[in-house]
């Protein structure tokens, strides 16, 4: 087993925070298991091979890591909140895109993200605290925020065609721009432009598929609004 800061810091840390602020709320069956779900992957993407390939050798496992801390893990610790204790925090939808745009492509840019990879004793782990931290704005509005249907399809149609640029210029520029892996030794494996290639197109893909189903729930929710109120709509004009 490989560990990390992550894991044998931030998983505790988490886990430990849930139930505390969660105590006195009775969360769910289902919300504890989406919260244990969130944990398992964090700690999966720390504790296995991943991490000394993210760490040493290969840009595919790194944004694997970091697509777990700002998107999927995120994603289930918001869903893990009682709706009865998130309703006592508000995140605004135009300040978290925006919050969770930035770290994503200021991480990504090669001279922080060499920096960061070059000192993985505390950058790095600043790196994905914020990660984290800005996933779990980005999801809370969606699953918590008090917006109609069609609202929350256009945010998080938002949110991919401005993250979608990222993992496609990884994919598309045709040279390594990140020195670290570049210059990293490597007895099996792709190149570093091959490696640079996967990664791009598994974020891309990854971020397609994950985004589009939110955006396909929220839609059919907004049309069956619709539906509902169009019904209403017909039977007050016919009393």
């Amino acid at each position: 087993m490989y560990a990390s800061a992550e894991a044998i810091g931030l998983v505790p840390v988490l886990a430990l925070t849930y139930l505390l602020v969660t105590r006195g709320y009775r969360p769910s069956r289902a919300r504890v298991a989406s919260a244990v779900a969130a944990l398992a992957l964090i700690a999966a993407a720390f504790t296995t091979k991943l991490q000394p390939f993210a760490l040493h050798t290969f840009l595919w496992a790194h944004l694997l890591q970091n697509v777990v801390l700002a998107e999927w893990a995120p994603a289930l610790l918001v869903v893990a909140v009682p709706p009865a204790l998130a309703a006592r925090v508000r995140v605004p939808p135009l300040l978290a895109l925006p919050v969770w745009l930035v770290t994503y492509y200021v991480w990504h840019l090669p001279v922080i993200y060499d920096a960061a990879l070059r000192r993985p004793h505390w950058l790095l782990h600043i790196e994905h605290l914020t990660y984290l931290l800005a996933g779990l704005a980005l999801w809370w509005p969606l699953v918590h925020g008090a917006y109609s249907a069609g609202a929350k399809a256009a945010y998080v149609f938002a949110a991919f065609v401005l993250a979608s640029p990222l993992g496609l210029a990884l994919a598309l520029i045709p040279r390594p721009i990140y020195g670290f892996y570049a210059h990293a030794p490597r007895t099996w494996g792709p190149s570093p432009l091959a490696d640079q290639q996967i990664a791009g197109v598994t974020m891309a893909v990854e971020e397609a598929v994950v985004f589009f189903a939110v955006f396909v729930a929220c839609m059919r929710r907004f049309l069956q609004q619709e539906q509902l109120e169009g019904a209403f709509d017909e039977l007050r004009a016919r009393s």
